[in-house]
């Protein structure tokens, strides 16, 4: 029974030490905000860095396991993609707008066409 515990708390250790703070000081990510994912690309020997630019329609898992996932629209064709918020794979997360949204999953966005595909835009109440 000790041992089990044992590794409970190294695996608890090794996800905390995992962890990485992707999105920008300050911001933080939540379902309807428009979002640009930074995602560093191998090619070869080079490597370079590529943005991905959607509204995040859903947010699943915890800790290390936490995924989001973005949607865009590109020559009338609809791109999601499910980026982990902590991999090392991701440069960087940057919050363009926050949306005001009542819904935890977005999932009508994909039927949705032209201004119904719009969320609005959360006001700051100053």
């Amino acid at each position: 029974m000790e041992n089990t515990e044992k590794k409970k708390i190294t695996i608890e250790a090794l996800r905390r030490e995992n962890l990485r703070n992707n999105v920008a000081e300050g911001q933080s990510i939540d379902v309807g905000d428009t979002v640009q994912a930074d995602v560093k690309i191998i090619e070869g020997d080079k490597e370079r860095i590529q943005a991905f630019q959607g509204v995040v329609i859903a947010k699943a898992g915890d800790g290390i396991s936490e995924t989001i996932t973005l949607r865009r629209v590109t020559h009338g064709q609809g791109v999601e993609r499910i980026f982990p918020v902590h991999s090392p794979r991701i440069a960087g997360f940057k919050v363009i707008r926050k949306g005001a949204v009542r819904r935890a999953k977005l999932y009508y966005l994909r039927g949705a066409v032209g201004n119904a595909a719009k969320i609005k835009e959360k006001r700051d109440n100053r």
